[in-house]
């Protein structure tokens, strides 16, 4: 299959999943969602492919769903909703569910949704420099997959979600449980295949049922209702006007992504 948004690559018993649209980011639009389930299906039905990396090519691992793309789509009832918020919590949740190891490979920026892919994904090691985010509530929208809770405590995931925060470093990042390994930008790539090597010299049965165990372990604690009734709740949130959320759509239409982007943190602490 050709892919027109992202990259796949193999190498031996390896394969790259690469996010490329770097004029924007790497961000996500419909068709950038379904190119990676598909590739991430084809993956899964390969017996010769033992572990993926996700990676972003350019200046970032992505900066999230495309909200030029989300701005163009019409959301004008709760059942247009639903389908867009669906589509993007399975396109998450596909690299959690895929049997293959998923190792994300984060630098530069990786934002919102893009922040949900690397915490669905097995390992998740960043480039020094890398800036992460959630910045749903700081323009009226919500999170897709509520994957944060489930990989740190509950102070560390509402200090985040709650304030929108979008500067959180590598360093940060790493001290909470988010990303298992920090190195230079120039070591990202040789560390990750390293890593993916040394899973893919393992039994691979014993790869995939350990895996299948421990996401099991997971949704019998209850994770995966818990995700689709959070999911039910960011439904009715992006269904629901807001001043904040029809004022960034205002300036964003008006003027532009960046200078909306400049409107929503002008108005908080950090001011930028």
């Amino acid at each position: 299959m050709s892919y027109r948004h992202i990259a796949v690559e193999t190498d031996g018993p390896l394969a790259s999943l690469v996010f490329n649209r770097p004029q924007i980011l790497n961000a996500f639009d419909n068709d950038t969602m379904d190119e990676c389930r598909a590739a991430l299906q084809a993956f899964a039905e390969d017996d010769a492919i033992r572990a993926v990396l996700v990676r972003g090519e350019g200046r970032a691992f992505s900066a999230g769903f495309d909200m030029k793309a989300a701005a163009q789509r019409d959301m004008s009832t709760v059942d247009h909703v639903r389908r867009q918020m669906e589509r993007q919590f399975d396109f998450i949740m596909a690299f959690w569910d895929c049997p293959k190891p998923t190792i994300a490979l984060v630098h530069g920026f990786c934002m919102a949704g893009a922040f949900e892919v690397a915490l669905a994904c097995d390992i998740t090691i960043a480039a020094e420099g890398t800036r992460f985010g959630e910045p749903e509530v700081r323009f009226g929208t919500g999170i897709v997959a509520m994957l944060l809770p489930w990989v740190v405590l509950p102070k560390h995931a509402k200090e985040m979600l709650l304030t929108g925060n979008d500067k959180m470093d590598a360093a940060r990042a790493h001290a909470i449980g988010i990303v298992n390994h920090v190195v230079p930008e120039s070591e990202l790539v040789p560390f990750g295949r390293r890593m993916a090597l040394d899973i893919a010299a393992a039994a691979g049965p014993s790869v995939f049922f350990t895996k299948r165990a421990m996401n099991r372990t997971y949704e019998i604690m209850g994770m995966r209702d818990a995700l689709r009734a959070s999911l039910d709740i960011d439904v009715i949130l992006n269904a629901t006007p807001s001043a904040e959320k029809a004022e960034f759509g205002r300036i964003r239409k008006e003027q532009g992504l960046k200078a909306a982007l400049a409107w929503r943190d002008s108005r908080f602490s950090d001011g930028s």
